[in-house]
């Protein structure tokens, strides 16, 4: 007895594949943007930025 049913030989990645790179060459240049705009002038020392450069406060035991 088969759970999934019957097996069809269809291909799924290769027509897929153009959407995969597609994907992937937008990730790529969202991830760019959102670096250069977090790296520019304006938001370089703002304290949402994960890459700003404010030194933490030191611990208090």
């Amino acid at each position: 007895m088969s759970w999934l049913g019957k097996k069809f030989p269809a291909p799924v990645a290769k027509p897929m594949a153009p959407f995969f790179v597609a994907g992937a060459v937008i990730m790529y240049g969202i991830n760019s943007a959102a670096t250069a705009m977090a790296n520019s002038e304006e938001f370089k020392n703002d304290p949402r930025n994960p890459n700003a450069k404010t030194p933490k406060p030191a611990d208090k035991h």
